[in-house]
């Protein structure tokens, strides 16, 4: 059917009783006002109050995917992540076997003199100093004071470190003396406060 555009100049002469009768011009031409009067009502009383919802669901499903990603890879190498935790808690617990216990701390000076004369050095000073509780463990330093060469110091050093217990060195300081040389430092050993809990525990039975 052509669409004849004259027949529009007879809108202003249009009878809403009889909308039957109407041009087809003219029914398509309010068809479509209607049409857009309708989408544009529809838009603001009905869908825009629903955009934030439409984003926040979005955003939703942006994150739900990250989520399941992040699942399916740990899913996939489950066996791996099993393996490693065995592997750390095995070093876990190798460490704690080289950390001394109550009973084992006095014997660790006898260690550290021993590794010290055997390197050719003197000792002026070797003393524990007040213990220093943290959130895991409890820090046991020890005070160091020897005099020897160069030479003889870094031999000390080196057999600290292979000692079976752990021992750290801290707060190095060479003085040059008429003597020689004098090396002040500390010394830290570490126990786990289970272990510490355990060993007052024990002091407290012997007590009663």
């Amino acid at each position: 059917m052509k669409f004849d555009v004259a027949k529009l100049k007879e809108m202003n002469e249009l009878d809403f009783e009889n909308v039957a009768v109407w041009p087809f011009e003219i029914k398509t031409v309010v068809a479509a006002v209607l049409a857009i009067i309708v989408g544009i009502l529809s838009y603001h009383l009905i869908i825009s109050a629903k955009l934030p919802v439409l984003d926040k669901a979005e955003q939703q499903e942006v994150e739900l995917k990250r989520t399941f990603e992040a699942k399916y890879r740990i899913a996939v190498n489950l066996q791996a992540y099993k393996d490693q935790l065995a592997r750390i808690e095995q070093d876990f617990s190798s460490m704690l076997k080289s950390l001394p216990t109550s009973n084992e701390t006095p014997g660790l000076l006898d260690d550290i003199t021993y590794v010290g004369t055997s390197a050719g050095l003197t000792f002026r000073l070797l003393n524990w100093q007040q213990d220093v509780p943290k959130e895991f463990y409890t820090e046991l330093p020890i005070e160091l004071e020897v005099s020897g060469s160069y030479h003889e110091f870094g031999n000390f050093v080196s057999s600290i470190a292979s000692l079976p217990r752990i021992v750290t060195l801290h707060d190095f300081e060479i003085i040059n003396e008429a003597s020689g040389l004098r090396l002040q430092m500390q010394a830290k050993t570490y126990r786990t406060a289970v272990a510490s809990n355990m060993g007052n525990a024990a002091k407290a039975g012997g007590e009663q």
